[in-house]
């Protein structure tokens, strides 16, 4: 049996993510708190790792029951509480220092801001893929390997790749599976950005990051892995879907995982 061991909010896009014991589903089959709130500069892009390196070194602590954030800048001691809801002006003025340019937080309580607006589902990794990318990078750490990839939810066991098997060779088709009372629709293999080739704490790049990735990726890509998916070998997780059937239920740490196909 396959089970959740981990899940993971983030509730401010781009910043560090909170381990949390169990999730509510909203009606567009995001999380409840994950990727709620984005900075966005002026001409309303988001202020995140694809686009500011410097997001990495930021680092925040969440409390989800209080509503507050606490704001460090790595390798310094000074902190700062905001709370999200009744101080986002002072929250903005001090990202905006930080950066060094004007910028605002949004809010969006519906789906959040995920990347793939389509599948604004959680994503879905295994525990021993994790460990197996992370081998890959001599210094990297599975857990360094674990902030740089941002996962929703972790399955346990050691096998790598399981996850492939959530979505088809055909573009539109998904794979149904349930997590504990929730119903999942397993769609594509996640593309990744150019944040996994960072360190999550200092935004140093790995060299040659990207180009050992694909070559590995596509060396290991497992027999049950749909591969007319992989237009290219750099993408990692499963995206997915939630019906809004499933809205209220609650995803929870030891959840079982069922599927509708043949587990390899």
């Amino acid at each position: 049996m396959t089970h959740v061991t981990k899940i993971f909010i983030f509730p401010i896009k781009s910043l560090d993510g909170v381990v949390v014991n169990q999730a509510k589903v909203l009606p567009s089959g995001a999380l409840q708190y994950d990727r709620e709130f984005a900075i966005v500069d002026q001409q309303g892009r988001f202020v995140n790792g694809k686009r500011n390196a410097k997001v990495h070194l930021l680092r925040s602590l969440f409390s989800l029951k209080a509503r507050t954030v606490s704001l460090q800048v790595q390798d310094t001691t000074a902190q700062q509480l905001f709370h999200l809801d009744e101080e986002p002006e002072q929250l903005e003025a001090w990202l905006s220092e930080f950066f060094g340019f004007d910028v605002t937080l949004k809010q969006n309580t519906v789906m959040g801001f995920p990347d793939d607006t389509d599948s604004p589902g959680p994503t879905v990794i295994r525990t021993g893929t994790i460990a197996e990318i992370a081998s890959w990078f001599p210094r990297v750490t599975a857990e360094e390997m674990r902030r740089r990839l941002r996962a929703n939810i972790e399955i346990d066991e050691v096998t790598p790749f399981w996850e492939d098997q959530l979505f088809t060779e055909e573009i539109g088709d998904i794979v149904p599976f349930r997590v504990g009372e929730v119903q999942f629709h397993g769609v594509n293999p996640c593309q990744r950005c150019v944040v996994p080739t960072r360190d999550s704490l200092t935004g140093e790049a790995y060299p040659n990051f990207q180009k050992t990735f694909i070559s590995k990726r596509q060396e290991t890509l497992p027999a049950h892995a749909a591969a007319s998916r992989f237009n290219h070998f750099y993408r990692l997780s499963v995206n997915t879907r939630i019906p809004a059937s499933e809205a209220g239920k609650i995803l929870k740490i030891g959840d079982e995982i069922k599927f509708s196909v043949v587990e390899i």
